[in-house]
């Protein structure tokens, strides 16, 4: 009971706090029907500017990282979202009124990771002073493009096996060994290039690789640094204006995806705690990192899934996938970001 009662001082606490509020604002703004607008090219001027900072951040604490304590986080963040992606085909996919390519395309976006929601928790822990690993920014990339690959493969075999048993029922003959089965390689290389392609993993994996092998310590310090949070702010803001506009788009969908935008990011948060503790255990993993990992796991993507989800799986509707994830993942999500600091604190000691 102690617990719960903390979390719920802890969650109190933190919706005063800049990052939360803002977010928060937003969506009362628009339920007033404010005409409050951001520019869509400020937006993703912002957008870029917080994800160059995030890779910088990480590129430049890889540079003195271990290789053994970077190289564990990143196969379980890619393990976690594969399995976040595996979930979802076993339960919001097989639901009565879900298709099975809807419901695969928002698992993958639910696998995949809000770089705006891991800058969240980021500032949520700079403000509480507990520290994180530099290079938890590295860890982006594999979860997202690891989710999203594989949710775009589970739904091209779904829908070869549907399309080969209507040819079946409809009495049509198939070659043993001769029907198109297993992965399409060409189409998977391609769903690769173009996830690594998409503005949001080029601009992370940019400054990542620029935190590696170039010495941006100077401009980073005086530049990116100082405008992380004023930045975010504004980031929450349009968030949490774009959450309530997408919530209407639910309206359309199943009441399934409602339960499940209401639930997957708890779910897989826990996931995400678990895998982070275990790795705490492995490697001396920080509080701050096993939360991190949490608040990615949680998340859901926001910037690089949608876009790549929407050339690679054109028959899946965008409204189901886009606002399930807009409309409740992500401010779940954020919101959600106490109770990983607090079960932290109870269970490793920030």
């Amino acid at each position: 009971m102690e617990i719960v009662i903390e979390i719920a001082s802890s969650l109190l606490a933190q919706m005063q706090k800049p990052t939360l509020a803002f977010l928060i604002g937003g969506m009362l703004l628009a339920a007033l029907g404010s005409k409050l607008e951001v520019p869509e090219p400020v937006y993703k001027f912002i957008v870029l500017l917080l994800l160059l900072r995030v890779g910088l951040g990480a590129g430049i604490s890889v540079r003195e990282a271990d290789l053994v304590e970077l190289a564990v986080p990143a196969i379980a963040a890619a393990l976690i979202g594969i399995a976040i992606v595996l979930i979802g085909s076993q339960s919001l996919a097989r639901l009565k009124g879900v298709s099975t390519m809807d419901g695969m395309a928002t698992a993958g976006l639910f696998g995949a990771v809000s770089a705006s929601t891991l800058a969240a928790g980021m500032a949520v822990l700079d403000e509480e002073g507990i520290a994180y690993e530099g290079f938890i920014g590295a860890l982006y990339p594999f979860m997202d493009i690891a989710a999203l690959v594989t949710a775009i493969v589970l739904a091209r075999m779904s829908a070869e096996r549907k399309a080969a048993q209507a040819q079946v029922d409809g009495g049509g003959a198939i070659a043993l060994g001769g029907g198109r089965s297993g992965v399409d390689w060409p189409m998977l290389r391609g769903i690769l290039k173009e996830t690594f392609q998409s503005a949001a993993i080029s601009a992370l994996l940019l400054g990542l690789a620029l935190g590696i092998f170039a010495r941006p310590d100077s401009v980073f310090d005086s530049f990116y640094d100082p405008l992380f949070r004023g930045l975010l702010s504004v980031l929450m803001l349009i968030m949490g204006m774009e959450a309530w506009s997408r919530l209407s788009e639910l309206r359309r969908v199943a009441h399934a995806y409602v339960a499940y935008g209401l639930l997957a990011p708890l779910v897989h948060g826990a996931l995400g705690f678990a895998a982070g503790l275990v790795i705490h255990q492995m490697t001396g993993f920080s509080a701050g990192g096993v939360v991190l990992l949490a608040v990615m796991a949680s998340s859901s993507s926001d910037i690089s899934g949608p876009p790549t989800l929407r050339g690679a799986l054109p028959e899946a509707n965008p409204s189901a996938y886009v606002g399930t994830s807009t409309g409740l993942g992500t401010p779940i999500a954020i919101l959600s970001i106490p109770i990983w600091i607090t079960l932290a604190n109870a269970l490793i000691g920030t």
